[in-house]
């Protein structure tokens, strides 16, 4: 008695991911095997990135909240340590986000704490 394989569904999932793989560069894109392995460790970086671009915002956003402070005559930790103990509950994403688009908003927010 010959075997019994499901073509159809071994053909459709192949398939499925050789399309995901699509403008990959060189076999990774239609060689099943490289581009199965390709296209899991894509979802390996994926999971990790999707919580390394947290670290990287705040990053970003202390960066830019040090520069518009060092303008004001301030370093970073002086402000954000100036901002607690005047009871000023505003986030870094704010906060950077008033030192790049509304200067003198940031300048009242340093004026107030100094």
């Amino acid at each position: 008695m010959p075997r019994s394989v499901n073509h159809v569904a071994s053909r459709a999932k192949r398939r499925r991911i050789l399309k995901l793989t699509r403008g990959y560069y060189g076999a990774r894109k239609n060689v099943w095997t490289v581009a199965k392995n390709t296209w899991e460790k894509g979802l390996t970086y994926a999971f990790r990135d999707r919580r390394n671009k947290k670290r990287n915002f705040r990053a970003l956003w202390i960066q830019r909240i040090n520069a518009a402070a060092r303008l004001e005559g301030m370093s970073y930790s002086r402000l954000m340590g100036a901002l607690h103990a005047a009871g000023i509950e505003i986030n870094r994403k704010v906060l950077a986000d008033l030192a790049v688009n509304h200067p003198e908003a940031f300048k009242a927010i340093v004026a107030k704490v100094k």
